[in-house]
């Protein structure tokens, strides 16, 4: 069964009451739980988990590394400076796709920019908690084995 960690950055604990016009209704329990049940149909194993450290972030990219297939990561605002967590994705060098919820192109101009982009297979914004479905499934043939 393949394993794919799912990261999620700053804030984003407060999805369903943070800015909901922008970033939706759904809590992030809500999300990963749906995420889940469409993993397991992929007979894909999903461990998620959020911070808003950055420090926490690059850990467990580390420990993905040998342990993991893949990585779908939203990183939330550390999308636009965090060079650390670009490296650690650069260093472990899983297949890893960018998600985000909001289209962050059409958002605040220092939204438009992403550091993590370079290192990683492709960005899905703007579509939702759909975004992560959609990108579970742009990982699968990425995924060695």
């Amino acid at each position: 069964m393949k394993k794919v960690l799912v990261l999620n950055g700053p804030n984003l604990n407060m999805l369903g009451v943070r800015e909901p016009g922008v970033y939706g209704t759904s809590s992030l329990p809500v999300i990963i739980q749906s995420l889940t049940e469409i993993a397991e149909g992929l007979s894909v194993e999903l461990e998620s988990f959020q911070s808003n450290h950055e420090g926490d972030i690059i850990d467990k990219i580390h420990e993905a590394f040998g342990t993991k297939d893949g990585i779908l990561i939203n990183p939330g605002a550390f999308t636009h400076y965090s060079y650390a967590i670009r490296d650690a994705l650069a260093a472990v060098q899983l297949p890893t796709i960018e998600v985000h919820l909001s289209n962050i192109h059409k958002r605040e101009e220092f939204r438009h920019h992403s550091v993590i982009a370079p290192v990683v297979i492709g960005q899905i914004c703007g579509l939702g908690p759909q975004g992560y479905e959609l990108g579970l499934r742009a990982l699968l043939p990425h995924m060695q084995g």
